[in-house]
């Protein structure tokens, strides 16, 4: 696995050296290529931004080498400024850190979306006891939206929206655990 984080601890008072920038950049832009080459499930799992997600779908169409270079620049300033990047970080290791542990959680989450969606109410207070820092009006939002969904057999896309919600934090939950 490639160490995406900054490992040379030799900054002084004036700041990081310009060859220690360009390492850095690089090091997110082979991560922002890393993505791109996870697969279709893998990538919608992973706790991003949709400005990123949109510029990695974009990418996999641009086959002209200089385009993609730049396009890969572009995409490594877009992860620098991600809110969550260490959780992104984090996801991006267990989608490649044998599958057992990130089925596992793919498979929690399916099991926790289809609880939200069944139950209501009680099961949110469950989930929220489980993942506490878990956004309570949202979640309940996003449930209220799958569940009207599932009764109008309608696919809008509610339920996916939930269960990227449920992995991030749930990812997040077991990430602080370790």
């Amino acid at each position: 696995m490639i160490d995406y984080t900054d490992t040379d601890e030799q900054e002084d008072e004036f700041g990081k050296s310009k060859s220690q920038l360009k390492r850095e950049m690089h090091a997110l832009q082979d991560l922002g290529t890393h993505i791109m080459e996870l697969r279709e499930e893998q990538i919608a799992t992973l706790p991003m931004s949709d400005r990123l997600r949109a510029a990695i779908n974009e990418a996999k169409n641009i086959k002209q080498n200089e385009a993609r270079r730049r396009h890969l620049q572009y995409m490594g300033k877009i992860i620098r400024q991600e809110e969550n990047l260490d959780t992104l970080l984090k996801a991006v290791e267990a989608c490649d850190a044998g599958s057992h542990e990130h089925t596992r959680r793919l498979h929690l989450a399916e099991r926790w979306r289809d609880r939200l969606v069944a139950e209501g109410d009680t099961a949110v207070s469950e989930f929220l006891g489980y993942c506490p820092v878990a956004e309570v009006q949202h979640l309940r939002n996003l449930v209220r939206n799958a569940r009207r969904d599932a009764e109008k057999e309608n696919n809008t896309g509610h339920s996916k929206k939930l269960f990227r919600f449920l992995r991030e934090h749930i990812d997040q939950h077991e990430t602080r655990q370790s």
